[in-house]
């Protein structure tokens, strides 16, 4: 039988998670109750903030996402008081939270804003590279500093940002689908996007000039502090702006992409050589599948559904996330969906007492609209962070709340290859004219 937790601090609200979804979340909690203390638990030195926010439509959002030091927020929010600790342990009967420094902390009203992970094709293969957070992305590109070619598996935004914007390095791209992006925009806008691909990419981009912080130089002390397993918050729309993605040839883009296929093994160098199989040279023409013997020797292979394999320097696994529950399930009897994420309702409470979820760790267990969707996006952590704060402030005082209308049509804009991407599922899905092309719109639903 577990103790009681005796405080150390407490708050009316605590948050957990310096994502999107957290810090929108306990921004919303400081400005209804600015007498309150808003604890947010983050496990990293630095938090993602909403800049530059645009209200395009009544649906449709456009802004910024920055990385910022904890102490701007409670600049900005001096009854926000930031916690820099990964969780250990929730214990829901007690309304308490164990973090990694020893400490706990005791809540009247809690949100799960804790994001997710990276779902690796492969566990503890050291050549297969999630791609999620800051540090995750800066190992990355060390890594194509030195490779000659790379395989990315997946088909979503993390993908999508990466074919485009490396150079100087062979990329084989495995999607399971029949066009690029479907999760994005229709079969046409896929078919103009894949052109944009071989050719050279255009004049160089404006230079991103937001303030970017890293967790260089607090690294070492916040893994004392936090679980080595944990992964920092979610890149940002523009995470790669700042990255040198440049492998070791003097070429711009050489994209390759396997269709209707998935990783069936992977092979490390002497597995390989034992299986005396034989794999394939970077193909030459798009049109023309020659199909020719590779001589080089990698230091890894992929096999596909599609029998072709293909050897390379290591591997992109963009095969979506994982909702980041496990620091909270132990003990606890959530209702976990069919994803790995804790359900919660239309307003946004899980199945456990005064605990609220909102971001990626969520599945959203309403009725949805016919119109509506769940999609792990940076637009819906912002939404469900925001409401999640006014369901928990409603509740608090014994309000009740309708849910907000940004549930009932989903609305996106995003950026792919330098061309705006617009979603609204209100509309049919129409491939982009020639004017749009030429302003840089690509997707659906214009």
């Amino acid at each position: 039988m577990e103790a009681a937790c005796s405080p150390t601090t407490a708050g009316k609200f605590v948050v957990v998670g310096g994502g999107i979804a957290g810090v929108t979340c306990a921004e919303q909690l400081a400005i209804h109750f600015p007498s309150e203390d808003i604890l947010l638990i983050t496990a990293s030195p630095v938090i993602k903030a909403v800049t530059n926010f645009k209200q395009v439509s009544k649906v449709l959002e456009e802004f910024d996402v920055e990385e910022q030091p904890s102490t701007m927020l409670e600049d900005r929010f001096p009854n926000i008081k930031v916690i820099e600790s990964g969780v250990k342990q929730l214990n829901s009967k007690e309304h308490c939270i164990l973090t990694e420094d020893g400490n706990q902390h005791i809540y009247k009203k809690l949100c799960l804003c804790a994001g997710a992970k990276p779902k690796l094709i492969c566990e503890g293969n050291p050549y297969v590279l999630g791609i999620r957070d800051t540090d995750s992305a800066q190992e990355f590109q060390k890594l194509l500093t030195k490779a000659k070619r790379i395989m990315i598996i997946g088909n979503g935004g993390i993908a999508l940002e990466l074919v485009y914007e490396i150079e100087g390095c062979e990329v084989i791209w495995a999607i399971k689908d029949k066009a690029i992006g479907n999760t994005f925009f229709d079969a046409g806008a896929a078919e103009f996007l894949t052109s944009k691909l071989i050719a050279e990419k255009p004049e160089a981009k404006i230079a991103q000039k937001r303030t970017r912080y890293t967790t260089e130089g607090r690294k070492k002390e916040a893994q004392t502090k936090a679980n080595a397993g944990n992964t920092g918050s979610a890149l940002g729309p523009d995470w790669h702006e700042g990255l040198d993605l440049k492998g070791t040839k003097e070429f711009s883009h050489k994209i390759h992409i396997e269709t209707m296929c998935e990783v069936k093994k992977i092979y490390l160098q002497e597995e390989f050589r034992i299986s005396e199989k034989k794999s394939l040279t970077f193909p030459r023409d798009h049109h023309n599948q020659l199909v020719i013997a590779d001589k080089e020797i990698w230091p890894v292979y992929v096999e596909l559904t599609n029998e072709k394999i293909y050897g390379c320097d290591f591997i992109v696994s963009a095969t979506g996330v994982t909702p980041n529950t496990e620091p909270f399930l132990c003990g606890n009897n959530f209702d976990v969906g069919e994803d790995g994420g804790l359900k919660v309702d239309d307003h946004m409470h899980t199945s456990l007492p005064d605990i609220y979820a909102a971001g990626d760790i969520c599945t959203a267990s309403w009725q949805p609209s016919p119109v509506w969707q769940q999609m792990r996006l940076w637009t819906q952590a912002r939404q469900m962070g925001w409401y999640a704060a006014k369901c928990m402030a409603a509740a608090s005082v014994g309000e009740s709340t309708d849910m907000d209308f940004s549930f009932e049509l989903f609305a996106h804009v995003t950026k792919f290859f330098n061309y705006k991407l617009l979603r609204n599922d209100n509309f049919e899905v129409t491939q982009p004219t020639k004017q749009q092309q030429d302003k840089h719109w690509a997707g659906q639903n214009f």
